[in-house]
């Protein structure tokens, strides 16, 4: 896997992925950025997200779960001094549908965290990582 990250301006800077993808980055403006886009440690946070949310619809739909939708929330804590790492990570997955069986959704949550969610098991190793879900039953 590649990726290019260009400088732009100021502190602007646009990162392209090997897949043709594009996305701008930015700083707040104390750091010489103009808030054009998200922040470098957004975008871990972002593709933590993505990346579990996408395999928990993936495990409920071959479990022929009836899923009409998810969302994943996620609350991190970074270090006060520089390096200003994540210490902490929260990721809260609400999950719609109607008839949703909560040991599946819960054996989904789990096999994301893991073994399936390449960002978050990669960010385990020195974050400290929890998880919890709920379940709201559509009509």
């Amino acid at each position: 896997m590649k990726a290019v990250v260009k400088w732009l301006d100021n502190m602007s800077f646009v990162g392209e992925s090997e897949s043709g993808h594009s996305v701008v980055m930015d700083g707040p403006p104390e750091s010489g950025g103009r808030n054009l886009g998200v922040r470098p440690m957004e975008m871990v946070l972002l593709g933590m997200g993505g990346c579990t949310a996408f395999d928990v619809v993936m495990i409920l739909q071959r479990q022929r779960q009836s899923i009409s939708d998810c969302q994943v929330e996620l609350s991190a804590e970074r270090a006060d001094e520089a390096p200003k790492v994540f210490t902490k990570i929260h990721v809260h997955y609400v999950v719609k549908g109607s008839g949703l069986d909560e040991k599946k959704v819960a054996r989904a949550v789990d096999m994301t965290a893991e073994k399936y969610c390449s960002v978050s098991i990669m960010l385990e190793k020195s974050v400290d990582v929890t998880h919890d879900f709920e379940i709201i039953e559509e009509a």
